[in-house]
């Protein structure tokens, strides 16, 4: 019996009495005719893969029961350990008066069947489960399949989009995209992670890194395209964040090289000592450095007045003796570099003639907002200390208080001196001043 399916036979009793070589095939064995009993298999299995004995198989049921047992499927193992999932199609054999002589058994190899339903089913939860969008189209850009992912991304839920088209999602000023995806795909060629723009249900724009391959049929022509959005919003925001910080952090190095080398030009005019010139010009950078630092950890989004103070009082080791008081105003990255070069400059002079170098009087320092929120101000009072004196009459740190700091905000300084009091006053535009009034 030349068949390709695996068929034999047994008498009423259930003994071989007939297979093909199909069936010794699926086997694994040839059984012996006359002697082996209801299946040819060396061991079978319930699908759960509990042990099945050989007279509990379908061909043993139909036989003792006189009734064709079908649909049930089985797992035969072969002798070198190998298994197959088959299912058989027992028939009763009857001679002319209708009395059964016989059956036969049929065996249909689905381990292959099995295999593809359970990729299959693998390939689903996968798709059901992708935080990815994955859908499907046909050539004219009609939506056939649209995941949860697919909802969770671009807000609309199956139902809405399954019918729809494609277009739907892509935006007025992308529209020449699809076409060309299209004509790519009917080619079958695979477009891979292509960088782009697409519409929520809300109207709002999402950056999304698309794959795109050709779908095809049985006979290999190409009827569809599957496609697998991932949502990159975030990616691209963290991209234009740091291009935004480099080039922020470019701007104010180069403008600190411009404030190091004023402080190198104006140190240099007003001393000829080298080693008080290197000594100054360090605690100078030093200070650029503390300012920089504040930022840094802000991601360059500023600095509070307070805080600011604080960094550059801090290396004098004298917070007790200064009091501040004023809203809390997030300074812009300009104002943090310039008000902490003139807080330094302040805190250098009481720490050598001030109140920091004795341990009496007090440092103020309040500011406020004035003019309907457009003007702010700041008062550096120091009283209660030693004889007040200045550095030098017209050294670097009195220009900084009374030109650098005030004219790079905008606004004017005025230092102002008595037997025992040093008054520092900064008047700058709002604009020029904060990032933040919280």
């Amino acid at each position: 019996m030349l068949l390709p399916a695996a068929v034999y036979t047994t008498d009423t009793s259930g003994i071989i009495t007939f297979y093909n070589k199909a069936a010794a095939e699926l086997w694994g064995r040839e059984p012996q005719i006359g002697k082996d009993e209801w299946c040819g298999s060396w061991k079978l299995y319930w699908p759960d893969g509990t042990h099945m004995e050989h007279d509990e198989c379908p061909m043993a049921v139909t036989l003792r029961e006189k009734q064709e047992v079908r649909g049930a499927e089985a797992i035969a193992e072969r002798p070198d350990g190998s298994r197959v999932t088959f299912m058989p199609f027992p028939v009763l054999l009857r001679d002319s008066a209708g009395e059964v002589v016989g059956a036969l058994n049929m065996l249909l190899d689905v381990s292959d069947r099995n295999k593809e339903e359970e990729s299959s089913q693998r390939l689903a939860a996968i798709v059901e489960s992708s935080d990815d969008a994955i859908i499907s189209k046909d050539l004219t850009g009609t939506i056939r399949s649209w995941n949860k992912g697919a909802e969770r991304i671009f807000g609309y839920e199956a139902e809405e989009m399954i019918g729809r088209s494609i277009t739907v999602l892509i935006p007025f000023d992308r529209a020449n995209e699809e076409p060309s995806i299209v004509d790519r795909i009917r080619k079958g060629e695979r477009i891979d992670h292509y960088e782009t723009v697409r519409l929520r249900k809300d109207g709002s724009r999402i950056h999304v890194s698309l794959t795109v391959s050709p779908v095809k049929n049985s006979s290999g022509r190409v009827i569809g395209a599957s496609k697998i959005a991932r949502d990159i919003t975030e990616k691209k925001e963290n991209e234009d964040r740091i291009l935004m910080l480099m080039r922020e952090v470019n701007h104010r190095v180069k403008n600190q090289y411009a404030v190091i080398l004023s402080m190198i030009r104006e140190t240099s005019n007003r001393t000829g000592d080298t080693a008080e010139f290197e000594q100054r010009v360090r605690e100078r950078i030093m200070a650029l450095a503390r300012s920089h630092d504040l930022l840094v950890h802000a991601e360059w989004r500023g600095a509070t007045v307070s805080d600011l103070i604080m960094a550059q009082v801090r290396p004098f080791g004298t917070e007790d003796s200064i009091t501040m008081s004023g809203p809390l105003i997030v300074l812009q990255p300009n104002a943090v570099q310039y008000l902490g070069i003139a807080f330094h400059e302040l805190a250098t002079n009481s720490a050598k003639y001030g109140v920091f170098s004795a341990e009496r009087g007090n440092i103020t320092v309040d500011w406020h907002v004035g003019e309907e929120g457009q003007s702010f101000y700041l008062a550096w009072t120091e009283s209660g200390g030693p004889p007040v004196k200045l550095g030098r009459k017209q050294g670097f740190g009195k220009t900084v208080l009374e030109r650098v700091t005030p004219l790079s905000l905008g606004g004017e300084g005025i230092l102002g001196t008595s037997s025992n009091r040093i008054v520092w006053t900064v008047r700058a535009p709002m604009e020029n001043i904060a990032a933040t009034i919280i």
